[in-house]
């Protein structure tokens, strides 16, 4: 069976922007969750889709 890997992540609205930090076990799939704005909330609000 293969061992899952988190992921510390960190998004950014722009220069001097917002920043998020966020932990997931499939970072590819949850970068496409943001940045497709698949839920409501802190994210999609202040638009923080850039991968620092």
């Amino acid at each position: 069976m293969r061992e899952r890997q988190p992921w510390a992540y960190m998004l950014a609205s722009g220069t001097y922007g917002t920043l998020y930090l966020g932990v997931s076990s499939n970072l590819i799939g949850r970068l496409i969750q943001h940045r497709e704005g698949t839920f409501d909330g802190f994210t999609s609000r202040y638009r923080v889709l850039r991968l620092v």
